[in-house]
């Protein structure tokens, strides 16, 4: 894992700006149109609902720093839980979606002070309350809107998001309740397992890394089951508006660009796109996202080619304003590791 942090390059932050960039103006130059830009007028409504938006993703991250603190309980400063936080972010926006930042916390939180076994518990802990959101959520918002809403009319297209939808939902389930039973119930039965998959000739090379962390994670496990329900009921209702917050920012931005459409759909869609979202192979989603953007909320918008130009600036306050401040933090936290 260190020797992955060291071989940090600038190529890790230009791939997913290139890949993000190059779908936005391919798709730019297959639908331009010239009254694009002649419909957008400075307003104050423009202006208060970009500054919403930002509002909305600083909330975001000021939840998910609460919530290192209020897990580790106040052994993280303000100051290292935003770092933590924001290098999770960074690792999220320069490595697969499906891989993500998370697998680093272990990582980040050790370098900070923390021991292995918490550190494992910690991101465990995270890990859980993020994806039992997800979780909890999906079903309401399926009680809330026809299928033809949340996904689309019937094309390929939608079609395909649909059943996207469902499988990777199936699969974000069952490893919410793999996570449940390591940090609550049988961390053993978890170790076990692990190690079965890791044993096959593919993976034997991760068998040793994996075997550590399983045995920090039943360590570890104890600490956190032994801890009250209210702590739990606590964390979760810290990850709910957190996570809350960061689906906003859509809504901020259709405030700022448009008056069509339903602010409730808007917003429930967003948790539709990030549960697909997930499993995208490129860099942080970089492409993917600005494309499914662009199809998703396309009705919001009269004006054909606004809801491409609304993605990109949702990229740019999601995720490449996270490229630069990982930008500035890694060299000096590498150096730091290296020491």
């Amino acid at each position: 894992m260190t020797d992955a942090v060291k071989t940090f390059k600038v190529s890790y932050i230009l791939l997913p700006v290139f890949i993000g960039l190059s779908v936005v103006c391919y798709m730019f130059y297959r639908e331009f149109n010239p009254a694009l830009f002649s419909g957008i007028s400075f307003s104050w409504r423009l202006v208060g609902g970009l500054l919403f938006a930002m509002l909305f993703m600083f909330g975001r991250d000021g939840g998910l720093m609460w919530r290192f603190r209020f897990l580790s309980d106040k052994s993280l400063t303000w100051r290292q839980a935003f770092r933590v936080n924001m290098l999770c972010e960074f690792t999220s926006a320069v490595t697969p979606s499906a891989v993500g930042g998370s697998s680093l916390i272990v990582l980040f939180l050790n370098k900070e002070g923390i021991n292995a076994g918490r550190s494992t518990a910690l991101t465990i802990s995270c890990l859980f309350l993020d994806e039992l959101f997800l979780v909890v959520a999906c079903p309401i918002v399926l009680l809330l809107f026809s299928f033809d809403d949340l996904f689309g009319s019937v094309t390929l297209i939608s079609t395909g998001i649909k059943i996207l939808f469902f499988v990777v939902y199936g699969v974000v389930t069952a490893w919410t309740f793999l996570l449940y039973m390591a940090l609550f119930h049988r961390p053993e039965w978890v170790k076990h397992l692990l190690m079965a998959i890791f044993r096959l000739r593919l993976l034997h090379r991760w068998s040793k890394a994996v075997e550590e962390l399983t045995d920090n994670l039943v360590q570890s496990s104890h600490e956190m089951s032994n801890k009250p329900f209210m702590f739990w009921f606590k964390a979760f209702g810290i990850t709910c508006p957190a996570w809350t917050s960061r689906y906003l920012v859509v809504n901020a931005l259709l405030i700022a660009f448009t008056t069509s459409g339903s602010q409730l759909l808007a917003f429930v869609r967003q948790l539709i796109l990030w549960v697909i979202m997930t499993v995208s192979p490129t860099p942080g989603g970089s492409g993917l996202s600005e494309y499914m953007f662009g199809e998703y909320y396309s009705d919001f918008f009269d004006v054909a080619g606004m809801a491409l130009l609304v993605a990109f600036v949702w990229r740019i306050i999601t995720y490449y304003m996270y490229l630069i401040i990982g930008a500035c933090i890694i060299p000096g936290w590498v150096k730091k590791l290296k020491n």
